[in-house]
């Protein structure tokens, strides 16, 4: 039952990809990045119509399958075991890529190294480690209608939200919302909004784990998560 769960005792990356889960709508097309975004399809009904695609090509990915029904040709990009939903179809990288710097996808869902007090996202590489390539971070930000960064707040005792990145940029455009399992936060012209608190979060809390500076207006309200139960 929902009054029974202890969302303040859930795994954060549950919180986070619940959380984001909110923020899609019926009947539209999702990309999903690697990590912490490919949990986010585990929270939605496959009868909102929702497709997922990812940058290998693949369209209307549904939830995981369960052990024993998965296919090795059924992967997310990052090579994780998919099902299909009705409809689903698989187009080669060209096709895909097309989707992506067409405009076409609604969202995107990507995980972050940094994200900074202007909406600017750092995910593709940390200088001197190795990298193979950017894969299609750069043209998913810069591409979709709407961007989200589902991101752990901090590493290793620091923030992620910064006041600048130190990292290298993936793009100039700023991301649309960062969900962590501590905050929901909207870059916009006059900075950094916190508009959520993560469950049993408080604002000081919320500050105390940001390097960035947070625009604080009003009552802030705590996630919701009861209704994707």
């Amino acid at each position: 039952m929902k009054d029974l769960i202890d969302f303040t005792k859930m795994d954060p990356k549950e919180i986070i990809a619940r959380r984001v889960a909110m923020e899609i709508k019926p009947k539209t097309l999702v990309n999903l990045g690697i990590g912490i975004p490919t949990l986010v399809s585990d929270h939605l009904d496959e009868s909102m119509g929702v497709f997922f695609q990812a940058e290998n090509g693949a369209v209307g990915m549904g939830h995981r399958p369960p052990e024993g029904m998965t296919d090795r040709h059924l992967t997310d990009a990052g090579g994780s075991f998919v099902s299909a939903v009705p409809g689903a179809s698989t187009i080669d990288s060209a096709f895909s890529f097309g989707l992506i710097r067409g405009g076409h996808l609604d969202l995107t869902v990507l995980g972050g190294l940094q994200v900074d007090a202007q909406g600017h996202l750092a995910n593709w590489m940390i200088p001197g480690k190795f990298v193979p390539g950017m894969g299609g971070a750069m043209d998913l930000v810069t591409g979709a209608k709407k961007v989200i960064v589902a991101m752990i707040h901090t590493a290793k005792g620091q923030s992620k939200i910064v006041q600048t990145c130190d990292l290298p940029v993936t793009s100039q455009r700023r991301v649309s919302l960062i969900v962590t399992e501590l905050a929901v936060l909207e870059p916009r012209d006059d900075g950094l909004h916190l508009l959520e608190t993560g469950p049993g979060v408080s604002v000081e809390e919320v500050v105390a784990a940001t390097e960035a500076k947070l625009v604080i207006s009003g009552d802030i309200p705590e996630m919701d998560l009861s209704q994707t139960v």
